[in-house]
């Protein structure tokens, strides 16, 4: 596997490294000594997967707070998606700031997404399907979002909004929740 940093710390690009042969290729997708070696948190305690019918889903922008704060390895297995994250640790010097990157099947890249980062991100094909292995389990209690609209981060979606749950259009304003 390639790790590349992102600008925010601790936010890594993975990207596999293929071997191929007449018979197609293999790649490592998650080794837990290498994840360590990068001072990444190796814990997978689910695995989630999610499918979206139709191109300019946004699904996001979620995160858990301690006890139950969880990272994140996205990547996706079908189609492609514009991936997400805002930092929000409080004492990061990239504090409310953001990435986003471009994950699909053809490029098989992974996005690690810290602790206490909100992750969201929009289909852009019809179809989309994404595998995330989360290093916390789902805690309803501790779960979090921002607006994926919020002025406070002026995230450039590259595609107009088509489907949206309920919950993530509502929830708060960040100024509103941080002040």
């Amino acid at each position: 596997m390639i790790f590349t940093e992102t600008q925010l710390k601790g936010a890594f690009i993975i990207d596999v490294e293929l071997l191929a042969d007449q018979r197609g290729a293999f790649a490592r997708t998650f080794c837990a000594k290498e994840f360590e070696q990068h001072g990444l948190k190796p814990t997978i305690a689910q695995c989630n997967l999610s499918f979206n019918y139709k191109t300019g889903t946004i699904r996001g922008m979620h995160y858990q707070v301690p006890p139950a704060a969880e990272t994140k390895l996205v990547r996706c297995t079908k189609g492609a998606i514009y991936d997400v994250i805002v930092d929000l640790r409080p004492d990061s010097p990239t504090y409310r700031q953001h990435i986003g990157v471009e994950l699909t099947a053809d490029n098989r890249r992974a996005l690690y997404v810290p602790e206490l980062f909100a992750h969201g991100y929009q289909a852009l094909t019809d179809g989309a399907e994404v595998v995330y292995q989360v290093g916390e389990f789902y805690t309803p209690g501790y779960e979090r979002g921002l607006r994926y609209d919020d002025p406070a981060f002026g995230i450039s979606w590259p595609l107009p909004v088509t489907v949206i749950s309920e919950k993530d259009a509502s929830w708060p304003l960040f100024e509103t929740v941080s002040a």
